[in-house]
């Protein structure tokens, strides 16, 4: 394997690990309710966030790669199920949901370890199916930076205050919302 390949992958595999502590980072502190309840119109919630996650990222490092993950993954052609992923029951654990992540990350670090950036993987659900470790190792890396995002939202909604690591105050912030704030009504002087 050459060089920029051994680079690309340790890069793109070390920026996943990262973000996957991050994403979980963001039950920390909160209630059962918190975590769980609905925060958008669509019903999206931060366990439910980790668990979609815990999913995908097992049928991406285990299916694609003919590596099935120790953990049951409903089908992806299941549409009864499709969407069930997004959410946890009220029998689901947070202990459980957030194991489960913990073991599906075990288990696609082996897979990301074992093989070489350029191995074939078959995505049936893609329309161009055929794919390497490189494709859905940048495919995991986003999506999971993009669900990381809705949780630093959902997160920061459900505190009330911008994130602890800001490096500002509440002073600092809520100054920043009414400079916004005007701003948007100065560029749309009808609404104001």
């Amino acid at each position: 394997m050459p060089v920029i390949d051994d680079f690309a992958k340790a890069y793109l595999h070390s920026d996943l690990r990262e973000i996957r502590e991050e994403t979980l980072g963001k039950l920390d502190g909160l209630s059962e309710y918190d975590i769980r309840r609905p925060l958008t119109a669509t019903g999206t919630t931060l366990l439910g966030l980790v668990k979609h996650l815990a999913v995908g990222e097992a049928r991406y490092f285990g299916e694609v790669f003919g590596r099935p993950s120790p953990d049951a993954v409903p089908r992806w052609d299941d549409l009864e199920l499709r969407g069930t992923d997004m959410w946890a029951t009220e029998h689901e654990t947070r202990e459980e949901i957030i194991g489960r992540y913990r073991r599906v990350w075990a288990h696609s670090d082996a897979t990301i370890d074992a093989l070489a950036i350029d191995a074939p993987g078959h995505v049936p659900w893609w329309p161009r199916p055929d794919v390497k470790l490189f494709n859905v190792l940048v495919h995991v890396l986003t999506e999971t930076g993009r669900h990381a995002g809705h949780a630093d939202i959902l997160r920061e909604q459900l505190a009330g205050t911008p994130p602890t690591d800001s490096g500002r105050d509440r002073a600092f912030w809520a100054a920043r919302c009414a400079e916004v704030d005007r701003a948007a009504k100065a560029a749309d002087p009808i609404d104001s």
